[in-house]
């Protein structure tokens, strides 16, 4: 029987006073694909922190009946009527699905002005999410899974690979040689980034509030990190960097907050700051030592389809493995799944938290960790 996970109303609940309790959902049949879809069987979903805030109702426009999370990795079971070659393509196969909706290529944004993109899970816009043990797509929504990857590992990869790619590909336009900052090591992005980096052949330094996720994070090719609770690691950060190149080009990141104040002082003539997120609060400052640097500051937002596709290939080609903190069992165990939630509430994660649709109830192993963790 098919299920999935939403969240439960509370009544009275104010935003950012409420935590929605999560509630299993189940149907008695499987849905059927019509023209120019395909039904997926999924076998993982992956929580981001936007499914922290939409439980918090931090995050706009979300719904009540629409499943929960963006990330899923699933395989085609079944076709519309008169499929297309590629749909054909997809059957029986492992697949990965876009996590938002509405943007084909543009790299300055969303086509449309943006009306019809949105992100997927727990949303109004689109009423479908990844934790769900059966869904139905439109062709074009679904891409070959990299060969390489485990399910654990799929699931991992969609929000985080795309949001990262786009910030430093498209928008840091980070190259080989290039000293590449990350700040707030640990998180599904920031750690995307780190593989994604690494593997272009940037030199990576990274901050955290955690000595021991800076060491895990040198096991994967950092160069360096430092203490973001100290208040001179702007300095320390330059006494990590090489003579000949004793400058970053480029800062990826996810808190906002004082990361202009500090980079400034790190970042090159023309360096550039791409902003993903701003976890530390809904603004930051901006300054005319920055302005004389002639610091770009740009924001990304999660990324195209083309995007999407430019990332998998990357992904394929070099064999990367996005990281995976922790695994439960059983998309209707919902102790487990609220334990990820719990890990993330508290900061604990060093990777992905995912969950595997099938199985047992309890814990998973802490898998698909980068093989030089």
């Amino acid at each position: 029987m098919p299920i999935s996970l939403t969240i439960k109303p509370i009544e009275g609940a104010k935003p950012g006073r409420v935590y929605y309790p999560l509630q299993i959902n189940t149907t008695p049949t499987i849905p059927t694909p019509g023209a120019g879809e395909v039904l997926i069987k999924l076998s993982a979903c992956a929580l981001n922190h936007r499914d922290l805030f939409i439980r918090q109702h931090l995050y706009p426009g979300i719904s009540f009946s629409s499943p929960l999370l963006s990330d899923g990795y699933g395989t085609v079971i079944s076709l519309g009527p008169s499929p297309s070659p590629y749909a054909q393509s997809l059957l029986n196969k492992s697949v990965l699905l876009t996590p938002s909706r509405g943007w084909e290529s543009d790299p300055l944004g969303p086509e449309n002005g943006g009306k019809e993109w949105a992100v997927i899970g727990g949303a109004e816009r689109y009423d479908y999410g990844m934790a769900s043990s059966h869904l139905v797509l439109p062709e074009g929504e679904v891409f070959l899974a990299p060969a390489h990857l485990s399910p654990e590992e799929g699931a991992a990869l969609p929000l985080v690979g795309l949001t990262g790619w786009r910030a430093l590909k498209t928008k840091a336009g980070a190259e080989a040689g290039q000293n590449i900052l990350i700040t707030g090591i640990g998180g599904g992005v920031a750690l995307q980034v780190l593989q994604f980096a690494v593997a272009m052949g940037c030199h990576v330094y990274v901050t955290s509030g955690d000595q021991g996720k800076i060491e895990k994070a040198k096991q994967m090719g950092a160069r360096g990190g430092v203490i973001y609770k100290d208040k001179d690691w702007e300095k320390q950060l330059l006494e990590l960097l090489p003579k000949e190149r004793g400058y970053i080009d480029a800062v990826i990141d996810g808190a906002g907050g004082e990361v202009v104040g500090k980079t400034v002082k790190v970042l090159k003539q023309g360096g550039v700051i791409a902003v993903y997120g701003m976890t530390v609060g809904p603004k930051m400052e901006w300054n005319m030592q920055a302005v004389l640097k002639n610091v770009e500051l740009k924001g990304t937002s999660m990324g195209s389809k083309e995007e999407f596709r430019e990332m998998l290939k990357f992904v394929a080609d070099k064999k990367i493995k996005p990281v995976v903190s922790r695994v439960v069992r059983g998309l209707d165990n919902l102790e487990g799944v609220d334990g990820l939630f719990e890990d993330m509430k508290g900061g604990k994660q060093f990777g992905k938290l995912v969950i595997l649709v099938d199985g047992e109830k309890g814990e998973g192993k802490e898998g698909g960790r980068s093989p030089k963790l």
